[in-house]
């Protein structure tokens, strides 16, 4: 499994388990929000060295 499966599989995990607490609308802001906000703490080198790699990824290399 790659690790980008292990985080998806994590931030439904993480979801699920918020969903009774904060309810549905919330949890799907932390779902969200959090990998949208490490991305964009990232400085512009790491943004592009990011892209590259998926782009990679994409045409299958």
């Amino acid at each position: 499994m790659s690790t980008r499966t292990k985080i998806v599989i994590g931030g439904v995990a993480v979801g699920l388990l918020l969903m009774p607490l904060i309810g549905f609308w919330m949890s799907l802001l932390v779902v969200v929000g959090v990998p949208a906000l490490a991305y964009l703490a990232l400085d512009p080198g790491q943004r592009r060295r990011l892209r590259r790699v998926a782009a990679r990824r994409e045409i299958g290399r």
